[in-house]
């Protein structure tokens, strides 16, 4: 499938914004804008398996198309939602458990670049990665 491999982040726009709009304090958001992140995906219809290695910690997320789980950010922040499958875009729609707002994310393949997307309280931002 085409979100199948290892990925390494090459570069963010707005990402330190965006972490400031999700309130990651100072000195999080300078270590987080250079967290080395790498994510290995594999797909098995509509199950997911993606491990997210960094600096800070080491993950394996286990999710099924349109089935609801438990996530933390690297900050602590929980979450619950879903990705959906939107045409070649991955759409995840996620609930903060402190206050209820909601965090959207996007992956899609733009070339041979996996651009993931993050929209939280009107702040954009991405993360590009390669392979």
């Amino acid at each position: 499938m085409a979100f199948d491999g290892t990925w390494k982040i090459d570069r963010n726009e707005n990402y330190e914004k965006f972490m400031e709009a999700m309130g990651v304090s100072m000195m999080k958001r300078k270590l987080g804008a250079h967290d080395n992140l790498k994510l290995t995906i594999q797909q098995d219809g509509n199950k997911f398996t993606v491990k997210e290695s960094s600096n800070f910690r080491t993950i394996e997320i286990v999710f099924t198309l349109g089935e609801n789980f438990e996530y933390s950010l690297a900050d602590g922040t929980e979450l619950s939602g879903s990705w959906n499958l939107e045409g070649n875009k991955l759409v995840g729609t996620f609930t903060r458990k402190d206050n209820g707002k909601v965090l959207k994310a996007y992956r899609e393949i733009v070339g041979d670049e996996l651009v993931q997307t993050y929209v939280y309280e009107g702040v954009e931002s991405k993360r590009i990665f390669k392979r």
